[in-house]
């Protein structure tokens, strides 16, 4: 189901990807041909405009200009400047800027010129040459109008919209994907604690039916502890997925009781510290829940030894937080899993379901917000994993 899952995922991850590439290459490609054709009937408009400059620099009294005023009027879009032989403006329109001191438009002018916009109109009938050497032209230097300016940036408009389309559809999947894995584990929780029950309940009935039967067996009270402690791990399956109450509670004491229970159940070559300030640490939580987190933590320590090392809790206060250490001596985790190991199904264990670290999680941001990370390790040094707890 989980495979099938993600291999569907992915799919589509991919296919997204394909189709943003494919629409962008084709928006590239036709936006980069419209730019092209803009360009020469530009270029075009340009040369009549120049050719009706012309006329008009060599009409005479009798010479009908109606139309070549026409052609110069009609050109309201293409910013132009016209000089004369010295380099002198004689006129200048369209620009975006109308209010160019001389150095800035002498800028606009060359910018135009080196990109090849300007044509020169010989004003007489003689030799280009002799026409240049007698300054009898004028040079009309042109700029992209605003449509093509416009187009130009067009496709990265479109390479954006494109990429935030597909960064949406893929926060959509992974969306869609976390919330039926929610969905999932709180499913599975619930039923665990539904299935332990009948049988919690029944235990407590025989218990307490064998201590009228043997009520000085010693053995009797560690029964009733381990009956409790089930009784405590179903509740705190039950509470996955609601909100759980949150109450102000002294935070070492909640890790003194787990750090306890972790050091009867621990094998005798597991040497365990707890290292807690001297003043109290209230902290809002839910004890079940947080404890569950602690002794996860603690329990994965210990599997990471192999039933021999250092495990050590340190409880210290930063500003308004309050941290929890816990360090083992273990076989370490390699630096490119540091997120990895809080991901659902991830795990290093032959033996497991890899979602201990994950619940972990989700105890402590969700329910506590707070922070849970790996704080440091090296493989076959040990690992340190750090809790963030705001104070009360």
């Amino acid at each position: 189901m989980k495979i099938r899952w993600t291999h569907s995922i992915n799919t589509v991850k991919v296919g997204l990807a394909i189709v943003a590439i494919l629409i962008t290459i084709v928006s590239l490609w036709v936006s980069r041909e419209l730019i092209k054709d803009l360009k020469q009937e530009e270029h075009t408009r340009m040369e009549v405009w120049a050719e009706a400059m012309r006329a008009m620099g060599r009409a005479d009294e009798t010479t009908d200009l109606t139309l070549v005023l026409k052609v110069l009027e009609e050109n309201g879009s293409i910013p132009v400047v016209v000089l004369d032989a010295n380099g002198t403006v004689l006129e200048k329109r369209n620009l975006e800027d109308t209010n160019l001191s001389g150095q800035q438009l002498q800028a606009e002018i060359e910018a135009m010129k080196q990109s090849g916009r300007s044509i020169r109109i010989l004003l007489t009938d003689n030799p280009e040459d002799i026409a240049v050497k007698n300054k009898e032209y004028i040079t009309i230097c042109y700029g992209e109008s605003l449509m093509l300016k416009r187009l130009a940036s067009y496709p990265y408009v479109q390479l954006g919209v494109v990429a935030l389309f597909a960064l949406i559809g893929i926060y959509a999947l992974l969306s869609s994907k976390r919330a039926e894995q929610n969905k999932v584990w709180v499913g599975l929780s619930r039923e665990t604690a539904h299935q332990l029950g009948t049988p919690i309940s029944s235990l407590t009935a025989w218990t307490e039916v064998l201590r009228e039967t043997y009520p000085d067996d010693p053995m009797l009270s560690e029964m009733g502890k381990d009956v409790s402690r089930l009784r405590l791990i179903a509740e705190r399956f039950s509470k996955i997925g609601s909100a759980p109450e949150l109450k102000e509670e002294n935070l070492c004491e909640v890790v003194a009781r787990v750090a306890e229970y972790i050091s009867h159940r621990a094998s005798d070559q597991i040497k365990m510290n707890i290292s807690v300030p001297a003043d109290e640490l209230s902290v809002h939580m839910n004890a079940p829940l947080f404890e569950w987190v602690i002794e996860n933590l603690c329990k994965n320590a210990i599997d990471a030894m192999q039933g021999k090392g250092q495990l050590d809790l340190y409880i210290y206060r930063a500003e308004n937080n309050v941290i929890i250490e816990v360090t083992d001596t273990g076989k370490g985790i390699a630096s490119g899993n540091f997120k990895n190991v809080f991901r659902p199904g991830f795990t290093t264990k032959k033996r497991g379901w890899g979602l201990g670290l994950s619940l972990a999680k989700r105890i402590v941001e969700e329910y506590h917000h707070g922070k849970i990370y790996v704080k440091r390790s090296q493989i076959g040094v040990g690992t340190t994993f750090a809790v963030e707890l705001k104070l009360r």
